[in-house]
């Protein structure tokens, strides 16, 4: 996470279940469907650094060697058009995105060498992990556009935020928005959660906390 910027600092405080609640609640589709983490506790927060793959050409192109261009502190978002047959992150990369302090991997798609990033405490989150590898399968397209993860568009500098629940996409022109909202909705659950443990009615205290509103689609 990239502590200079008070926003992901922001995005990291939140669980993506409330962030989800505030995508929804202004009508932002930027929940990453299906898109898990692949070790237990995995978290991550910080900004897109993107890249598209496509089918390889004939001769074929390569699946990449850019990862020393990631800044520090960014999310790796790999969109492989949700392929499982092929493979474009491992343990190599893994373990320089882990020395360079890169925040985490996303792919739309599969990863492998699934034991280090674990023993590495390095967040990857993916469809699902599988040893084939990518090479003369699938080559780099672009880097730096927009991809899509898991029916979310992800563009460069979109806040990514990952725990055991999934990723959530926070894009840069809502991210006030969406943060604000948010924070609402966990402060009216804490509200609500602390009433109960105080022997209140949980009825009672959801209406005193307009729970039923909180995922309500904002009048624009």
């Amino acid at each position: 996470m990239n502590d200079t910027d008070p926003n992901v600092a922001r995005a990291a405080r939140l669980d993506c279940a409330s962030l989800s609640d505030a995508l929804d609640r202004l009508g932002i589709a930027g929940q990453c469907a299906r898109i898990k983490p692949r070790g237990e506790g995995f978290r991550m927060a910080g900004r897109a650094w993107t890249l598209l793959y496509g089918p390889a050409a004939n001769p074929p192109g390569t699946v990449g060697d850019y990862i020393d261009d990631v800044p520090p502190g960014s999310v790796v978002v790999l969109d492989n058009g949700a392929r499982e047959n092929a493979t474009v992150w491992g343990d190599i990369l893994t373990e320089i995105a882990h020395r360079r302090g890169i925040a985490g991997t996303v792919i739309d798609g599969v990863c492998r060498d699934v034991a280090l990033c674990r023993s590495l405490g390095y967040p990857v989150f993916s469809r699902d992990h599988w040893m084939r590898t990518g090479k003369d399968r699938v080559q780099v397209e672009a880097t730096g556009v927009p991809v899509n993860i898991g029916d979310a568009r992800v563009a460069p500098g979109d806040i990514v935020r990952g725990d055991a629940d999934g990723v959530v996409v926070i894009p840069q022109e809502h991210e006030a928005a969406v943060l604000d909202s948010a924070e609402a909705i966990e402060r009216a659950e804490h509200a609500i959660r602390e009433a109960v443990r105080g022997g209140m009615r949980l009825d009672e205290a959801r209406r005193q906390h307009r729970y039923h509103q909180l995922q309500t689609r904002a009048e624009p």
